[in-house]
């Protein structure tokens, strides 16, 4: 990460890179041609799927696989590797690779947007107003978005980009549970057919079915971005490290308090994303329905089955997005 001029604090807090298919956001300095951001967003996605989709294979298995299938994360890597090689780690990769591509694309829009017309519409007037507390506060901050307002913004593009990524998620998840080596065994052949399939036999709705769960899911998002803002002034105002420095690690942090509030509402998620599609052999007609089978299988624990190899994911994944994503905007510039 070379040294780079330190921007202000609403340019920093522009650029960041999130994990479970959260995208870059360029710093304002680099957002001239609009392609920039679609090629380099290109390449974090790669960067975010080599290093963080093994993970993310390890966390949906743990999540919906019997308690008797692996006895930890570590036995489930040991298996993954003796029976399907190291290509077993990267089942389901296509769609969030392709899927990220669109949804850094639509988050990248609707988070500026929101955030935009938040301070505008929402902080800016109510700063304005006589009865105001925010009297002594410099300029620059009182023009800039507080952190609730960016916690609100996320949540906001959060619900924005889960119809897209609801069917990815999905098609995703079920192609990673299938645990045969084999191709010719496997239930799908790949993404395409996948898709196809459940298109086949249940519609848009079968394809889109976990979206509820994905909407509850990416309304943490405003714990993400809330926190990337206090982790951003605080490396700002307490440390002399450069902006991609900063953005890596407010970003890893960040991403650490996203799953720490999150992943109950992920595990129950992918049980539903997972379940049968057929009315008849399906286990949970409802989000509650899912909650209580984690409950009854593993109490609280069971809600926190899997979490290791996500944790572990979160900030190599981002830390490699965002490398990947600086350094191609900067060759492009």
């Amino acid at each position: 990460m070379s040294g780079t001029v330190r921007p202000t604090a609403a340019s920093t807090s522009s650029s960041i890179v999130e994990s479970e298919n959260v995208p870059l956001i360029p710093p304002k300095s680099t957002q001239g041609g609009s392609y920039k951001g679609f090629v380099a967003g290109v390449f974090s996605g790669i960067a975010k799927l080599s290093v963080g989709h093994p993970f993310d294979t390890i966390k949906v298995r743990l999540q919906t696989a019997p308690r008797s299938q692996f006895r930890g994360p570590l036995d489930c890597v040991l298996q993954t590797v003796r029976y399907e090689g190291i290509v077993g780690f990267y089942k389901g990769a296509t769609p969030p690779l392709l899927g990220w591509m669109c949804m850094d694309s639509l988050m990248l829009g609707s988070l500026t947007l929101y955030r935009r017309l938040l301070n505008e519409q929402v902080f800016q007037p109510l700063r304005a107003r006589p009865t105001s507390s925010h009297g002594g506060t410099s300029d620059d901050e009182s023009k800039r978005l507080p952190t609730v307002g960016h916690g609100i913004a996320g949540m906001f593009a959060g619900w924005t980009v889960s119809f897209i990524a609801a069917p990815v998620e999905h098609v995703k998840a079920r192609l990673q549970i299938q645990y045969q080596a084999s191709k010719h065994d496997r239930l799908y052949s790949g993404p395409v057919d996948c898709t196809k399939r459940l298109l086949k036999a249940h519609g848009v709705q079968g394809l889109w079915h976990g979206l509820s769960a994905t909407l509850l899911f990416r309304t943490f998002f405003f714990f993400w971005w809330g926190s990337y803002d206090v982790f951003t002034r605080w490396f700002q105002q307490h440390t002399t490290m450069s902006t991609p420095a900063i953005n890596f690690w407010a970003g890893g942090l960040s991403a650490q308090i996203f799953w720490l509030t999150s992943y109950p509402s992920d595990v129950v998620k992918q049980r539903i994303m997972t379940d049968s599609l057929d009315p008849g052999r399906r286990k949970y007609a409802r989000w509650r329905d899912a909650a209580q089978a984690v409950w009854r299988e593993g109490g609280v624990k069971g809600f926190w089955r899997g979490f290791l190899p996500c944790f572990l994911r979160a900030f190599p994944a981002n830390g490699a997005a965002l490398v990947a994503f600086e350094g191609v905007m900067r060759s492009l510039d």
